[in-house]
């Protein structure tokens, strides 16, 4: 983009690249300033604003996503080095039928309180199961060789990148708990 405007041919446009973008299952092809990050293309391109801007700096997690499946903060990545990746957003977790079981144990267990920092709670702890689903140790984890056990303090460890400025983490923990049992 040259003064704020693309030049309607990416090819003629040093400064814009032309990406293929799926997210939350719908493909996308974006013209876009190389210095744009995920978290603003979402937000201000696809009119996504569930992922949330708190800190710009990777430090509060509230813009947390999740790419090709593993949690990543959205405000640190380039966009334009993500062509032909698959982004899933707050907005694409609840299935046709409503709230997934992680975003209903959110609710049933009070875990958030203004809920700025929920979107990307949400997304990490999607992303955080998975994980723990598939063994991957975290620096709490007692046994590296068994299966990953989770404690309130493998969740607090796991989830230690996303912050919440109204302090419901024990909330927050509950739920996750909750989720995994469900599973």
């Amino acid at each position: 983009m040259r003064g704020g405007r693309e030049s309607g041919n990416p090819a003629d446009d040093q400064w814009s690249s032309r990406i293929a973008l799926t997210v939350n299952g719908v493909g996308h092809d974006l013209t876009l300033d190389h210095r744009t990050t995920l978290l603003d293309a979402l937000r201000e391109r696809l009119g996504l604003t569930g992922s949330k801007k708190g800190c710009d700096h990777g430090q509060c997690g509230s813009c947390t996503v999740l790419l090709d499946g593993r949690r990543v903060k959205s405000c640190l990545i380039l966009a334009v080095t993500l062509d032909g990746r698959e982004v899933t957003t707050v907005e694409g977790l609840a299935g046709p039928d409503g709230l997934s079981p992680l975003q209903a144990a959110f609710v049933a267990h009070d875990a958030f309180q203004c809920g700025y920092c929920t979107p990307g709670q949400l997304c990490s702890a999607r992303g955080m199961l998975d994980e723990v689903t598939r063994d991957w140790p975290s620096a709490v984890t007692g046994d590296l060789d068994g299966p990953v056990e989770l404690t309130d303090d493998e969740v607090r460890e796991r989830m230690s990148g996303n912050l919440c400025r109204c302090a419901a983490y024990p909330n927050i923990v509950t739920a996750i708990r909750a989720a995994a049992a469900s599973r």
